[in-house]
């Protein structure tokens, strides 16, 4: 089996954000991948841009870490100039204008989500290509095919924080169970008017979807399990 372990880094990923009464909530898996190999099992797919503003990373490690970096040192710049912190408006559009103007040698895809002043609790989807759009909910990444109409059905306005970030986590861990490039850990972070919180969830404690095997500690463990039983005569 050739794992193609000279391919790019690719975050063969799920990212979700996702409004609610007061501020958003982002979530992302951990998985980054190279070919078919498990480049790192625990990366942190959602990058603070400014104190207000993070950004979930999806396709091309490479690319989405340098437009990341761009961004934040641009922001940063703005915010020096301007005196107070850049809106999520603001971040959102520098994001769309790098990733349209470079569209024929990026391949990510981006969500933006932050709280500010002026508009409170605001999601971007930047796709493929440098579109933006305000939605109130974003979903991406390879395993966002899995989840339209789960999110069809279960989303709803005014949504408590605690509600919000509940939907997030099952929306990726559903993810994780389908998708083969999604897995690991889930991350989640919450932004609002009081700040930032960051929460992690273990993939040993994410809900089993289907027909998803329990976390073994090793291959034996697994094969000892589903071995059958002897025959009696």
């Amino acid at each position: 089996m050739d794992l193609n372990l000279d391919a790019p880094h690719s975050m063969g990923t799920t990212i979700v954000g996702v409004t609610y009464d007061g501020g958003v909530v982002l979530g992302a898996d951990s998985r980054t991948s190279t070919g078919m190999y498990v480049a790192n099992r625990a990366s942190d797919k959602i990058t603070q841009l400014t104190d207000n503003v993070y950004l979930c990373r999806s396709g091309s490690a490479a690319d989405s870490q340098v437009v990341s970096d761009y961004v934040r040192y641009f922001l940063h710049q703005h915010t020096i100039q301007s005196g107070q912190p850049a809106t999520v408006k603001v971040a959102a559009n520098l994001i769309r204008l790098l990733s349209y103007n470079n569209k024929n040698m990026l391949q990510t895809g981006l969500i933006v989500g932050g709280w500010d002043k002026y508009e409170g609790g605001k999601i971007y989807g930047v796709p493929l290509g440098g579109t933006i759009l305000e939605q109130p909910f974003t979903i991406g990444g390879s395993g966002s095919s899995y989840l339209y109409g789960f999110f069809d059905q279960t989303w709803k306005e005014g949504m408590s924080k605690e509600e919000a970030e509940k939907l997030v986590v099952k929306a990726v861990s559903l993810a994780i169970a389908r998708d083969g490039a999604s897995g690991g850990v889930v991350r989640t972070v919450i932004i609002n008017s009081e700040g930032v919180t960051r929460n992690f969830y273990p993939g040993d404690t994410l809900p089993l979807w289907h027909e998803e095997l329990e976390p073994q500690n090793s291959l034996l463990d697994i094969l000892s399990s589903t071995s059958p039983e002897p025959m009696s005569t």
